[in-house]
């Protein structure tokens, strides 16, 4: 074998990647793809731009005095503000949840992880009035509530209450399986190797669950912005005080107030999509980073 002809097997051609793909026997790129953009389109993009079309037929000014009034501002701030406290106090909670349901067997384990479950099955309505009756003054719970000065329902505490009640599950289920696939070894070799509970919890277990974490905390927050039937019925619904984003907006449809009901919509779609873009952005960064 000469030279020049080992130089040619040791280089060979550069091989180059077929210009179209092996057919599969599952359906391919395309049209998933394609099944996707339509469904999504027709579920999602096509009513959110409706909304937003409607809204469009009011002028700046017109879209302004009816998306920020005092009564719309107020309904932000208590729809917003009892998502996040709800949220973080589920992403508390549901953290202990997940870990006892995970780590430990004891008895009656099959039962609360059923009721973990039952906000997604009991209906909104149903949720409301029976968190209403726990925790008006006269109820099970309200009873003992009142004479220590606290007032639970029929105020913006009794909105928070409801939403953590419906948020409750989304972050049990995201942090679950992470928990799941999280091994005891790791735990243990932590210990082993001098780590205490705390240190092992703060540097090993923690960081894991973050992303999902984030991910449980997003969809408790979204699902709380937009709550309507669990919420109503202990809520009071006082304007100024205890009413709802939704709830504002059924009341400007009641009214034939379509497209100031439209300008609502699109300040509460706009900050929902800005506060979940920032989470996955969170997201993002902690998966590539922690």
């Amino acid at each position: 074998m000469t030279a020049e002809t080992a130089a040619a097997l040791r280089i060979g051609p550069v091989a180059r990647k077929p210009l179209f793909r092996r057919r599969s026997a599952i359906p391919g790129f395309t049209l998933t793809l394609g099944v996707t953009l339509t469904v999504l389109s027709l579920i999602v993009l096509i009513p959110l731009s409706a909304v937003a079309l409607k809204a469009a037929e009011l002028s700046p000014a017109q879209f302004v005095a009816a998306a920020f009034s005092e009564r719309a501002l107020a309904a932000y701030r208590l729809t917003f503000g009892a998502a996040f406290v709800a949220a973080a106090i589920n992403g508390v909670f549901g953290v202990l949840t997940a870990w006892a349901l995970v780590r430990y067997d004891f008895p009656g384990k099959a039962l609360v992880n059923a009721l973990v479950d039952l906000p997604f099955a009991l209906p909104t309505a149903v949720a409301g009035i029976a968190l209403a009756t726990l925790y008006s003054p006269n109820g099970w719970v309200g009873a003992y509530l009142t004479p220590l000065g606290i007032k639970a329902a029929y105020n913006p505490v009794g909105v928070t209450i409801a939403l953590i009640f419906i948020g409750l599950p989304f972050v049990v289920r995201t942090i679950e399986p992470v928990l799941r696939d999280l091994s005891d070894d790791v735990e243990e070799a932590a210990a082993s190797l001098g780590a205490g509970r705390l240190s092992t919890i703060a540097r090993i277990v923690l960081p894991a669950l973050g992303p999902s974490w984030l991910t449980g905390f997003a969809l408790a927050f979204a699902r709380g912005i937009g709550e309507y039937g669990s919420v109503i019925f202990i809520a009071g619904n006082m304007p100024y005080k205890s009413e709802i984003a939704p709830l504002l907006i059924i009341i400007q449809l009641e009214q034939f107030e379509y497209a100031s009901a439209a300008a609502i919509a699109v300040v509460m779609l706009g900050a929902s999509f800005l506060m979940l873009l920032v989470i996955n952005a969170v997201q993002a960064w902690a998966r590539r980073y922690v």
